[in-house]
């Protein structure tokens, strides 16, 4: 039986297995001429929904206009004061005095679209 205060050698240590190489520094396997998109953007865009500037759209507590949607996450976290992927600027249309202010709360199945917005050309879909 070995010693509790023996320390193993290099020797007695079984080698380290090579991690493999990333598909994506392969040399054999080229580079896709269209690359998958990043996943985030396909989750920003479930989260936004379809609130497009000036869209229309009602929740349980009231009925707003967007006025901007904001993909930047640095400027969308310091609109939000917290770390944010992206928001969207809107105005209750329910209160005469309403302010713009930035929201960052996901679409849910429970938000009506009241009136669709136009999709800026950046993020309309390829025809």
């Amino acid at each position: 039986m070995p010693s509790m205060t023996a320390v193993p050698t290099l020797a007695t240590r079984p080698p380290l297995t090579k991690r493999p190489v990333p598909h994506e520094r392969t040399p054999d396997r080229p580079t896709p001429t269209n690359p998958r998109p990043h996943p985030r953007s396909a989750c920003v865009d479930g989260e936004v929904g379809p609130r497009a500037v000036g869209a229309i759209y009602q929740t349980s507590i009231s009925a707003y206009e967007v006025l901007a949607v904001v993909r930047d996450s640095e400027r969308a976290s310091a609109l939000l004061r917290r770390t944010a992927l992206w928001a969207v600027i809107v105005r209750d249309i329910m209160r005469p005095d309403s302010e713009p202010y930035a929201v960052g709360d996901i679409w849910t199945t429970s938000d009506h679209l009241v009136r669709e917005g136009r999709i800026p050309a950046a993020y309309a879909p390829a025809a």
